[in-house]
């Protein structure tokens, strides 16, 4: 998002607690996924059913991201023409919790999609699920929450700490690059050395 500052899963992840970042099980399954930051748009599917993803492909607005749980079972809730229409309406990408497939389709046009895994049979279109928030990768997400996804993993920011995480990230980042590796060594070692010897290692470190 243009109002944040570009910072990655990692540099998140050294500011926010556990509980905001998805287990590694969902992932980019296709080689090369650029990283996306967007607001989230949330949809809860039933178990064997998709219709509320393909409500939110209509439903969410331009740069968006759809944050989808799966119902916990097996069939698609995201194949290649929801991936093309969600494009077309400016989406920017997806997470699911759950399965994809026309893994082809997806990867020619270029769209970012994080999922579990690909199975290829998509699931009914019946079941209306309303949902205020969604469990996707352990992480209950609402729609409005800051989502960033990459080949790293996915973090959330509630709304309202967005812009203190994302400038306190880029802070940290910003003076470690100023520092450079010299100054990061020196530091490391010396938090590697107290670790060990507070652990009753007194071997050392070799310069």
């Amino acid at each position: 998002m243009s109002t944040l500052p570009n910072v990655g899963t990692t540099g998140l992840a050294n500011i926010v607690d556990n509980s905001t970042i998805m287990d590694n099980g969902i992932r980019p399954l296709i080689d090369g996924t650029p990283r996306i930051t967007g607001r989230a748009f949330i949809a809860q599917c039933g178990p064997g059913d998709n219709l509320m993803m393909h409500a939110a492909i209509y439903r969410a607005q331009p740069g968006d991201i759809i944050v989808c749980h799966s119902g916990g079972t097996d069939p698609a809730v995201a194949g290649g023409n929801v991936c093309a229409v969600a494009q077309q309406r400016g989406i920017a990408g997806f997470v699911i919790d759950g399965n994809i497939r026309d893994v082809d389709e997806i990867r020619d046009m270029g769209l970012p999609v994080f999922a579990r895994g690909l199975y290829p049979k998509p699931g009914s279109k019946k079941a209306l699920v309303p949902a205020e928030t969604v469990t996707v990768g352990g992480v209950e997400v609402r729609t409005g929450d800051i989502v960033v996804a990459d080949e790293d993993g996915i973090v959330v920011v509630a709304a309202a700490d967005a812009e203190q995480v994302f400038a306190k990230a880029a802070e940290k980042e910003r003076a470690e690059s100023e520092a450079g590796l010299a100054a990061w060594t020196a530091d490391h070692r010396a938090k590697v050395l107290a670790a060990l010897e507070a652990g009753g290692d007194f071997e050392g470190l070799p310069e």
